[in-house]
């Protein structure tokens, strides 16, 4: 069993009068996280709200009939919460009555879990992401030297649990979580009524990994509004399919000031979505799925590690360009990404140094990443 950096914590945090949820995309392991954390006691109460049943069971809830639903459990996992109706008044009452009883909720969308349990639960919760397997914990699982091996694997078929410990059986196990999971909570929604159209927008951002990207483009070419563009691309990233980074500006005239950068959260759904697994040296992508790679690590190590940055890219009118951008406490760490540096001396930007000169500026390639995206290293 690979064991998760974020069980520790969590666990921690248990019993602390605090409702704890621990969001994430579907399929990376939060249900197998919590069994871990809580084992296999009789003091435990699993509620699957994906079950309508057990959904019902909690919607609409007095403390008298939670406290009856509860019984002497000690520990209640709600899975899938986002799919109750009002759970996070559900949750409020829980939190504030009955006060022996650890609940802990996941949820694969925040699409409803956010604003539900943060609004009516507020000053009541532990928020927790979690994400595909990162490379520290695959290497803390075998070995550095394997993970490094295996690093041009990660890049095609990306972390999720089972695509990991099934690689045999890779390609189809992301075509199934594409076809199956990735737009089920999307599709649910009600602001969702054109899936092909959907699918056709996530394609067309994929195609643009590691680039700018423009919401008037994507409208042309999937033909829907710049507005519902913006709404889908924001419902993606609250399913945690995609993530965005803004543009970084302070000083200068000629910063883009407005622009936005998506990435996938895991290299392999990204792959499946344009059904391309072939090796890297067949490819002509090779740089964005280093910098999707490199950048969805590092938020990955920030989110598990407890560093809260601001994260952004940089681009000037003429063509200069930072990949990462990270401002945290008044400090700027400037981050180029480059699968092959040696093909060329890669410089910084003459324009970002002359701005921002107090910055630190590095370079990660394949000889150097760890100390990016391993803590201790």
């Amino acid at each position: 069993m690979i064991q998760r950096i974020l069980s520790q914590t969590i666990e921690k945090d248990f019993f602390k009068q605090k409702i704890i949820a621990v969001l994430g995309p579907r399929q990376v392991g939060k249900t197998t996280l919590l069994k871990q954390i809580v084992g296999n006691s009789d003091s435990v109460l699993m509620l699957n709200c994906d079950n309508l049943d057990e959904r019902l069971a909690l919607e609409n809830k007095n403390t008298t009939e939670l406290r009856h639903l509860f019984g002497n459990h000690k520990i209640v996992l709600i899975d899938e919460a986002q799919r109750v109706k009002n759970i996070g008044l559900t949750l409020k009452i829980a939190a504030d009555t009955i006060h022996d009883i650890q609940v802990i909720a996941t949820g694969s969308s925040s699409l409803d879990i956010g604003h539900e349990i943060n609004e009516p639960a507020t000053g009541r919760l532990l928020e927790y992401k979690l994400f595909p397997f990162s490379w520290q914990e695959l290497a803390n699982s075998s070995s550095v030297q394997d993970e490094h091996r295996l690093l041009e694997y990660r890049m095609i078929y990306g972390m999720y649990p089972e695509v990991v410990t099934n690689s045999d059986d890779a390609k189809r196990i992301l075509r199934t979580l594409t076809n199956s999971y990735l737009y089920k909570d999307l599709l649910a929604y009600k602001g969702i009524r054109k899936p092909d159209v959907l699918q056709r927008l996530v394609q067309a951002i994929a195609l643009q990994l590691g680039s700018e990207v423009s919401y008037n483009e994507l409208s042309r070419l999937v033909g829907i509004d710049k507005e519902t563009v913006e709404n889908y691309i924001d419902l993606l990233e609250k399913c945690f399919i995609v993530f965005r980074l803004g543009s970084f500006s302070r000083n200068l005239r000629k910063e883009i000031r407005k622009g936005k950068k998506i990435y996938f959260y895991d290299n392999g759904i990204r792959n499946a979505i344009l059904s391309n697994f072939a090796p890297l040296s067949l490819r002509q992508d090779v740089g964005a799925l280093w910098e999707n790679f490199m950048v969805s690590e590092r938020l990955k190590y920030n989110a598990y590690f407890g560093h809260y940055p601001q994260s952004y890219f940089w681009r000037t009118q003429d063509q200069q360009e930072v990949d990462l951008i990270e401002e945290e406490d008044g400090q700027i760490k400037a981050y180029e990404f480059k699968w092959n540096a040696r093909l060329k001396k890669v410089k910084q930007p003459t324009a970002f140094i002359e701005n921002y000169p107090q910055s630190q500026w590095q370079v990660i390639t394949p000889e150097n990443y760890r100390s990016f995206i391993e803590h201790g290293c």
